[in-house]
């Protein structure tokens, strides 16, 4: 997937400056597709380029003026090619923290066991985070209420994906930590 296609799918909730789609796109894509803000900006750019948006300027007094980008009729079209298209392939993971553990056998099992509860204490974070945005997203309706009532239902069902994962993560990482002090341990004696 082209980081192009997230920022589409960020700007189906309206026009957006660059920085608004940063933190949106922290607080919410993030939870599927990262990306630093100068990726955003260039990809912006070149999307502007392509006509998939377009942008307007607002003149500001005490800052400096900001660009609002939105979604083109060409935009529009190309995130419903985009979702007609069948996925490429599922989902692999790469994480740094997988080849640690790997080794953890060969290795500094405290190290190892760290950077567990390291990503442990990430995971905690991103789950308070995304309930805060469940929260407003709900808007202290049911779940069953914004689902008949919202009206776009993707990024709530996006946003419980990614809490799902946050949620295995911990689990997990209980498991790892529990296992790697009964190999310390057994190492010690």
């Amino acid at each position: 997937m082209a980081l192009r296609n997230a920022l589409m799918a960020a700007l189906l909730q309206g026009e957006a400056s660059g920085y608004d789609l940063a933190k949106e796109f922290d607080a919410s894509v993030a939870n599927f597709w990262t990306a630093s803000p100068q990726q955003l900006y260039r990809e912006l750019e070149r999307m502007e380029g392509d006509g998939l948006i377009s942008a307007r300027v607002v003149e500001q007094e005490r800052r400096p003026n900001k660009r609002l980008f939105s979604l083109t009729e060409a935009g529009r079209e190309a995130v419903r090619a985009y979702v007609a298209e069948p996925p490429s392939k599922p989902t692999a993971i790469r994480d740094e923290l997988m080849v640690k553990v790997q080794c953890a056998d060969v290795g500094d099992i405290d190290a190892v066991r760290a950077a567990v509860a390291g990503s442990m204490e990430w995971a905690r974070a991103k789950l308070d985070r995304y309930e805060r945005l469940r929260q407003r997203l709900l808007a202290g309706r049911t779940e069953d209420a914004y689902f008949a009532e919202a009206e776009r239902v993707g990024p709530y069902l996006t946003l419980v994906r990614g809490m799902a994962f946050e949620r295995e993560n911990l689990q997990w990482g209980e498991l790892a930590l529990r296992r790697l002090e009964q190999r310390a341990a057994s190492r010690r004696t």
